[in-house]
């Protein structure tokens, strides 16, 4: 069949439509471009208003600095372990919350998800949860940045409604050839729940990534911030500490200082918008089985 005419009214939605979508995606990708071709350009040319879109007077001396600053190399390590760490106990705590509350011969399933979700609209707050952490002994250890965010109600809720997607028959007949419940998640859920686990992975991932506000709180060794800690202290209170030499002028330390946080955001965003291609095509389907199902 040959495509069907379209109306005058569609053609005007059309034109709408890509009429936003093309502001929406300017909008979004225009900090973007003006941060990376900030922080190849000359200061000089950032502080007077030169660059728009394109770089100018390429300068890569903020690279050199920020990769020469053991501060921002050590961030770097620290963050990928917490990353690693807390997204490995994310995904193990929401997998195993989720299957149960998705088998629906699991008695009391239904409770149990009401007093999950409650915990989704109340919490002890800032105080109560920072006494806990300090009466655990978990104050300036990675635990305290891992721990509090251990698992989050709504993905478990998403996880769960993916499983329950998963063909009962299946799971049937794996039961009568004798599987376990164990063996039954590992060599069947998991394998056909790739979408929502890549969504998942992203999301805590990116999560732990961004996150300095429980390290603000929780640590108060230096040398176990994570990235976006440091990052925090360049952009807000400009502590550049070796990176900006102490034989330079102000006028010059100013400069530099403002090529560097340029470049630190790059560098700080960079593993992030790296990861999130090779999670694309998982990233619509899980999504959207887990809200629609359910």
């Amino acid at each position: 069949m040959g495509r069907l005419a379209q109306t005058r009214g569609d053609i005007v939605f059309d034109i709408i439509n890509y009429t936003l979508l093309s502001l929406g995606t300017i909008l979004v990708l225009y900090p973007l471009v003006f941060v990376l071709s900030a922080s190849f350009s000359s200061p000089a040319a950032v502080v007077e208003g030169q660059v728009w879109l394109l770089p100018k007077q390429i300068n890569v001396q903020s690279y050199i600095r920020v990769f020469q600053d053991d501060g921002i190399m050590r961030g770097y390590i620290n963050t990928l372990i917490y990353t690693c760490a807390g997204t490995a106990v994310n995904l193990l705590l929401t997998i195993g919350a989720a299957y149960p509350l998705s088998r629906k011969d699991f008695r009391g399933r239904h409770v149990l998800t009401i007093i999950f979700v409650i915990t989704m609209f109340f919490s002890g707050g800032l105080i109560p949860t920072y006494l806990l952490i300090k009466n655990l002994g978990l104050i300036n250890t990675i635990w305290a940045i891992i721990l509090p965010s251990a698992v989050s109600m709504w993905n478990i809720i998403i996880m769960r409604t993916f499983f329950q997607a998963i063909p009962i028959e299946l799971q049937e007949s794996a039961q009568i050839d004798g599987c376990s419940n164990f063996r039954m998640l590992l060599s069947i859920i998991l394998p056909l729940s790739m979408p929502v686990i890549a969504v998942m992975l992203l999301f805590y991932g990116v999560g732990h990534w961004n996150s300095f506000f429980n390290a603000l709180i929780y640590l108060s060794d230096s040398q176990k911030y994570p990235l976006q800690l440091i990052l925090r202290q360049i952009l807000l209170q400009n502590q550049m500490g070796s990176m900006v030499s102490g034989s330079e002028t102000s006028v010059d330390q100013i400069m530099l200082t403002e090529g560097l946080k340029y470049a630190v955001i790059i560098v700080s965003s960079l593993p992030v918008l790296m990861l999130y291609p090779f999670l694309q095509r998982y990233f619509v389907k899980g999504v959207m089985i887990g809200a629609i199902k359910g």
